[in-house]
């Protein structure tokens, strides 16, 4: 059971406990407050309006025709590179955070791990997936 420590100031040792969990939860409502509020302060609209902007908007879906736009590979393997090399951090983090006690074996396993992420990612520097224009 919790029992609050009682100071010189009585309920106030209570507060000191609890005063980060205050001021993040004044940030986490302020924050995203100002930001509508500031929309609202310095959105601009258009002075005059035109006819593509009187017709309605319906569920998301234009009344022009749609406009196919093609994705070139690089797009799509820059993507599956960055989720890759990204995803690295799941397994380096909880290591990391108990490298001490699992000693030098944890240390060469983690060594291992990066020499064969470092061995990818030259693989895929030199097949010239990183080159953007080709």
């Amino acid at each position: 059971m919790f029992r609050p420590k009682w100071g010189p100031w009585g309920h106030w040792a209570m507060l000191d406990s609890w005063l980060p969990f205050l001021i993040y939860g004044m940030l986490a409502v302020a924050i995203p407050l100002s930001m509508v509020g500031m929309s609202f302060l310095f959105a601009t609209r258009p002075v005059a309006r035109n006819r593509t902007r009187a017709l309605p908007f319906e569920s998301g879906v234009s009344q022009g025709p749609p406009h196919v736009q093609r994705f070139t590979i690089s797009f799509y393997l820059t993507a599956l590179l960055f989720i890759v090399f990204d995803i690295e951090i799941v397994f380096l983090y909880p290591l990391a955070v108990v490298l001490e006690p699992l000693g030098w074996f944890a240390f060469w396993e983690l060594t291992f791990f990066i020499a064969i992420l470092a061995l990818a990612y030259v693989y895929i520097w030199r097949k010239g997936a990183l080159d953007w224009r080709r």
